[in-house]
């Protein structure tokens, strides 16, 4: 709960730049202003100003100054953004003014904590808020936006309605209990709890399509050492991330890197050669290797052009096909070192993609495949509400399995009276899922992850 005071923070990242912004936010915050020196001004509208120190009087930087009234503000309490230079020093020197003014540092998230009990915001779109920060790709942007504009909000709100609808049905079998077959036909609550069940069971069919934009495909690139892994690698991440040499072996543990490609996020890890008799350290590595395969969305397996390939690379290929690990992609590497095309194929039904890292040819068509693997099926876009976080799974999973032990309550022949309780937990649920009934250890457990600014 908020305690009633004024806070204040940095809100830009640490470092050397051109401007940094100290949010101030609570009662107390124009009175703040005043004794930093800062003039009067309309809501919304900056203002340049030289801050002092409220107890010193010494001139503490040149900033623009912009008041923010309630409730027309982020938090919904009065506010204010100083714009400050940037740096490591200016913006400390007028946060530490506006504590000594009478403001508070701020605990992380705290900001959007208030945004939300002020009712500016449902948690859902709170939590849009991090994941707009935390995204690493266009994709991934997009859904937090949707979100933030409460695509999903409205979807749940929208169930939840329904949910009480279903509800108000089974109230009349409960107050008119002398009709047999009560004032509601039958078939019509069943087709409402049936409708409900399938609008649950289609968000979760989306939630691996959240956890692929939120944390991006893991795709594995796997091969024998020196089939030229660590070049292809560096080549899609952009610089030298991955040491490459000629001797084999170089690649002793797994490289990660989160990268974009087409708009969509891939984690992208390098891993050590595979070979025979390796020694302790390598072994270790090629140990790490197989344990990625064996999670990997997808498969990148080098095999030189300049050399057919063995019944190892196909048996890897095979095996990984039977058992639907995950997707194989082939590259023939090195072809700047080869005239001809890929000698010999690895899997007569596996495409295979030549390369050359260090010339660049194939990279476009390489990057292509990888977004139609994995993304080309998505069926969530921009204006489609997707789950990307294991909370909202969770929520979703009790309001699905409540409306089906209403359904199997009723299948039974139960009383109304206790099949309605389980339409009880499944709003309940999504009132949990909105933020509608909210503990304060959750309401930690969410904001704890938010940078203090924000």
């Amino acid at each position: 709960m908020s305690d009633g005071a004024t806070i204040a923070a940095i809100s830009t990242p640490p470092g050397r730049s051109a401007l940094a912004v100290v949010r101030i936010s609570g009662p107390d915050a124009f009175l703040i202003a005043g004794r930093l020196g800062l003039p009067e001004a309309d809501a919304r509208v900056a203002r340049h100003a030289v801050l002092v120190h409220p107890t010193e009087g010494r001139a503490v930087d040149e900033v623009v100054a912009t008041r923010f009234r309630h409730p027309s503000s982020y938090t919904g309490e009065d506010m204010l953004e100083i714009s400050c230079h940037g740096g490591s020093l200016a913006p400390q020197l007028v946060l530490e003014a506006a504590c000594d003014a009478g403001a508070r540092i701020a605990e992380p998230g705290e900001f959007t904590r208030r945004a939300f009990l002020n009712g500016k915001l449902d948690l859902m779109q709170a939590e849009a808020t991090l994941d707009l920060i935390d995204a690493r790709s266009p994709a991934m942007h997009r859904t937090a936006l949707f979100q933030l504009d409460r695509g999903l909000s409205r979807h749940i709100e929208r169930l939840r309605e329904e949910l009480l609808g279903l509800q108000a049905l089974i109230a009349y079998d409960i107050d008119f209990p002398e009709e047999d077959d009560g004032p509601v036909p039958a078939a019509r609550i069943d087709e409402a709890a049936s409708s409900l069940g399938d609008q649950l069971a289609r968000l979760l069919e989306l939630v691996p399509e959240g956890e692929l934009l939120r944390d991006g495909a893991l795709t594995v690139i796997a091969g024998r050492t020196n089939a030229g892994k660590s070049s292809v690698f560096n080549a899609l991440v952009g610089f030298e991330r991955a040491l490459v040499t000629e001797e084999p072996g170089t690649t002793r543990d797994a490289i990660e890197s989160l990268i974009s490609i087409g708009g969509y996020p891939f984690r992208l890890v390098d891993t050590a050669g595979l070979r025979d008799d390796p020694g302790r350290i390598e072994g270790m590595g090629i140990e790490v290797a197989r344990g990625y395969v064996e999670r990997a969305d997808l498969v990148l397996l080098c095999v030189e052009a300049e050399r057919e390939p063995g019944t190892d690379e196909q048996d890897f290929v095979a095996r990984l096909a039977e058992e639907e690990v995950a997707r194989v992609v082939v590259l023939r590497t090195k072809m700047d070192r080869t005239e001809g095309g890929p000698v010999g194929r690895v899997q007569a039904a596996t495409k295979e993609l030549p390369v050359s890292a260090h010339a660049g040819d194939g990279l476009p068509e390489l990057r292509t495949a990888l977004v139609q693997k994995i993304y080309a099926g998505l069926r969530s876009e921009e204006d489609t509400p997707v789950v990307t976080r294991a909370r909202h799974v969770a929520c979703l999973v009790r309001a699905r399995n409540d409306v089906a032990a209403f359904q199997e309550a009723r299948g039974t022949g139960m009383p109304a009276e206790v099949c309605g309780t389980h339409l009880q937990d499944a709003t309940l649920a999504l009132e949990d899922l909105l933020g509608a009934v909210s503990t304060e250890e959750l309401l930690d457990r969410v904001f704890s992850a938010f940078c203090v600014g924000k």
